[in-house]
């Protein structure tokens, strides 16, 4: 396993995170999840994502169980935003909420510090300066130890990084963007602008929610028991299942042969082939998952195959 560099940071995170919002769902039970964990640190991986967000928080409770007794083993990273109830001051990025978040995550997460705390969204209603000052005050306190975002635009991201400039307060080492065949607009602005600025940044649903990863019929439904089949990710079968994916799968699967590689190790290689790309999540339901997701670090591209993929695009809409 390969270790680098949060963002300027002086935290070393493996180059493949575990992705964990299918934990505490039901169709993963919690026993298979903590040996997904098992298998995953056992394979070099020391970084796992969750938010308060992930099943009502039942993720982070489960993850809390699976680093028990080796915490100082693991990053452990974790979000906020996301309404976690239904009064008005129990959703966003205010003051009161974050600390309300964070306080409520390190109880699920049975732990006294988060490794890596990201606000999930960019909250228009909450000034900047209040996010990052509670973020800040956090870090002070010893609860955070370094901070992310998530889904936010490269003018939102540098924004904030000018503010934590200004105001001399702690400022996000990574940021958290939905990349894949299907959405490449980071490769843009946010790319430019995370290589100047120093900021790592570290993609999740490189599969398109398990779309991309071979292991679907598009002529039937997904198994029940599947994650395509879930409720959470009902967002990328209405985005990513169609006839031009599934064509895309199909070269896929030839290129993967064509080095001996799985199609989830091929696509976790191009990913991390980018200059950019500091650590990708990727979810594992089974420990041998968790297993190959960490063999594909080591798996260097040809040229020609890279370029392969490069060349790929899927629109969202339907087809």
């Amino acid at each position: 396993m390969d270790y680098v560099r949060l963002g300027r940071s002086g935290l070393k995170v493996s180059r493949v995170c575990v992705g964990t919002n299918m934990f505490g769902a039901g169709y993963v039970d919690d026993d298979r999840a903590v040996s997904v964990i098992d298998a995953a640190y056992e394979a070099g991986i020391n970084f796992i994502d969750t938010a308060d967000a992930y099943n009502s928080g039942c993720s982070e409770v489960v993850v809390g169980k699976a680093v028990r007794g080796h915490r100082h083993d693991f990053v452990v990273a974790t979000k906020g935003f996301i309404a976690t109830g239904t009064g008005p001051n129990e959703v966003g990025l205010s003051r009161k909420h974050l600390i309300d978040a964070v306080e409520a995550s390190l109880k699920r997460l049975q732990t006294d510090y988060i490794d890596l705390y990201q606000v999930h969204y960019f909250d228009p209603d909450t000034p900047l300066e209040e996010t990052l000052k509670t973020l800040d005050d956090l870090v002070r306190q010893g609860k955070i130890r370094y901070i992310g975002c998530s889904n936010f635009a490269a003018w939102q991201l540098v924004r904030a990084l000018w503010v934590s400039d200004k105001r001399g307060y702690e400022r996000f080492e990574s940021v958290q963007p939905e990349y894949n065949l299907g959405k490449r607009d980071i490769e843009g602005e946010l790319f430019d602008a995370c290589s100047d600025r120093n900021v790592g940044i570290i993609p999740y649903q490189i599969f398109m929610g398990g779309v991309l990863t071979g292991r679907y019929n598009p002529d039937s439904p997904p198994p029940d028991d599947s994650h395509m089949a879930s409720r959470h990710a009902q967002r990328a079968k209405d985005t990513y299942w169609n006839d031009r994916t599934f064509r895309t799968v199909a070269t896929l699967k030839e290129t993967a042969a064509e080095i001996e590689v799985s199609v989830p190790q091929l696509l976790i290689a191009w990913t991390l082939s980018k200059p950019q790309i500091t650590s990708v999540i990727v979810g594992a339901s089974r420990p041998e998952q968790a297993q190959s997701n960490a063999e594909a670090v080591s798996i260097e591209l040809p040229a020609k195959i890279a370029a392969r993929l490069d060349s790929l695009s899927i629109p969202n809409s339907q087809g």
